[in-house]
């Protein structure tokens, strides 16, 4: 990071202007970011963006070299793969059917994509996610944080704040069942207010704020491990028929490791996992309901590892009256 401004390899005007306005270190312009430095040496964000871009992966290299190769490289046996891929959790959609097909929820260190239609619930079962990964660790989740970028003005806090209390309600139950101290304990952090002080949200209206989003989201993600994304779907013109697919096109489709595929058939929601590398393509129908992502028809209650009833598809009965 304390690499000198001008062994970079950036265009030498691009060099002379930050040496003029007082850079030195590679640090010194991560540090101020596409923003800053488009105001401090008189470029566009896109420029500025560009050349960070090119910064940061040059010190990456650096850090790789140093440690000789062992950054980028790392050597184990398909056991030891297989024992990651087993340990692995998952966030929970507190739709069983849905869970089920993707082999227990929406896994960790994965990137699953989510296509559909507008109107079908894509961004009912992200803020349903947001408030999912933060389940304490004794109720089978994971105690994660979330950050959630909205490119539409789709985000709706009240929609959170509802899907949030279902949420701690139904744990609050768990909790009172089983009088198990490690539930009770959680229990006393775990509330709509702490639910939402770990959302973390941007707003951004154009390409620009987007990318500027994205040059951030590594230093974030270095220590998160779980992504989900939306895409909308379009229009594909063939000879003799016409079909809808995902927008952002095949080459896209490769990017994301799990992709599921939100429809309506007449007035029914369904979910069709499309792309797995270990679960078989499945269609289940879904229901949003008030209180957030659930099933059409509630399953019967089962156990979590712990012996709690954790079925977050079935609501209290004070919810219900």
């Amino acid at each position: 990071m304390q690499r000198d401004v001008g062994s970079l390899p950036l265009a030498p005007a691009l060099r002379v202007r930050l040496v003029a306005a007082g850079f030195q270190t590679a640090q010194e312009l991560l540090e101020t970011g596409p923003c800053g430095l488009s105001k401090e040496i008189g470029i566009s964000k896109e420029e500025a963006l560009e050349a960070l871009q090119v910064v940061r992966q040059e010190c990456h290299g650096d850090a790789a070299r140093t440690t000789g190769g062992s950054g980028t490289t790392r050597k184990c046996t398909a056991l030891e793969l297989l024992e990651e891929e087993q340990a692995q959790g998952f966030v929970v959609t507190f739709c069983s059917a849905l869970d089920n097909i993707l082999g227990g929820g929406i896994q960790l260190r994965k990137i699953t994509e989510i296509c559909g239609a507008p109107g079908v619930g894509k961004t009912q079962l992200c803020m349903q996610l947001a408030v999912d990964v933060q389940i304490p660790e004794c109720f089978g989740g994971v105690a994660g944080e979330a950050v959630f970028i909205d490119t539409e003005g789709s985000f709706m806090v009240d929609r959170v704040a509802d899907i949030a209390t279902a949420c701690v309600q139904h744990c609050q139950l768990i909790a009172e069942a089983h009088e198990e101290e490690d539930h009770l304990k959680a229990m006393e952090t775990f509330s709509l207010e702490s639910i939402l002080s770990h959302i973390y949200y941007f707003r951004c209206r154009d390409y620009i704020e987007l990318l500027a989003q994205v040059y951030l989201l590594p230093d974030f993600l270095s220590e998160h491990s779980k992504v989900v994304l939306t895409n909308q779907m379009t229009t594909r013109i063939g000879q003799s028929q016409s079909t809808l697919v995902p927008a952002l096109g095949e080459s896209w489709g490769h990017a994301a490791t799990v992709r599921l595929i939100f429809h309506w058939d007449n007035n029914q929601r369904l979910a069709t996992l499309y792309k797995s590398p270990s679960q078989k393509e499945s269609t289940v129908p879904y229901h949003i309901t008030p209180h957030g992502f659930r099933d059409v028809e509630p399953p019967a209650v089962t156990q979590n590892a712990q012996g709690a009833e954790m079925n977050p598809r079935k609501r209290p009965r004070r919810e219900e009256e």
